[in-house]
């Protein structure tokens, strides 16, 4: 256990690199990825910092711009960090390939002792297309219980 004055105890950290898969998608309604962690908290009361960083990356074909957005969800659920958006707006006719750098960070407080999964949702705003980067991009996710 660490303990940070002021700020409460790390219970404990989970964390996860991904690679191989590539969840690609063309709605403008969230979609869940491959993009995940779980973690069960030791005390109902801890609250639990999530971080997921990866590379997004868009196509488009008309030359009207790429954008997406980008959520946290606890099991199934908007956790938070749906105001995260991305992309290229108002570029000349023609194909548009783009990747963003894209770090979300939310402290959540599940109020369990259960298994507790969060996952990456992606929309497209503007464009074709946006997808969690090429098979051999690494996406992480940290998960930190933190207790009072």
């Amino acid at each position: 256990k660490t303990y940070i004055p002021g700020v409460g105890k790390i219970l404990q950290v989970q964390s996860v690199q991904i690679t191989g898969t590539v969840t690609s998608v063309t709605s403008s309604s969230f979609t869940a990825t491959e993009v995940l962690d779980i973690i069960t908290p030791t005390a109902s009361s801890s609250k639990v910092l999530v971080i997921m960083n990866m590379s997004l990356a868009m196509y488009e074909d008309s030359g009207t711009g790429n954008e997406f957005q980008a959520a946290i969800y606890r099991d199934r659920i908007y956790a938070g960090q749906g105001n995260t958006y991305g992309g290229l707006s108002g570029h000349a006719s023609g194909e548009i390939t783009a990747a963003f750098p894209t770090t979300l960070t939310f402290v959540d407080a599940p109020n369990t002792t259960a298994a507790v999964t969060y996952k990456l949702y992606i929309n497209v705003s503007n464009g074709n297309s946006v997808n969690t980067g090429s098979s051999s991009m690494e996406r992480s996710v940290t998960l930190m219980e933190i207790g009072a």
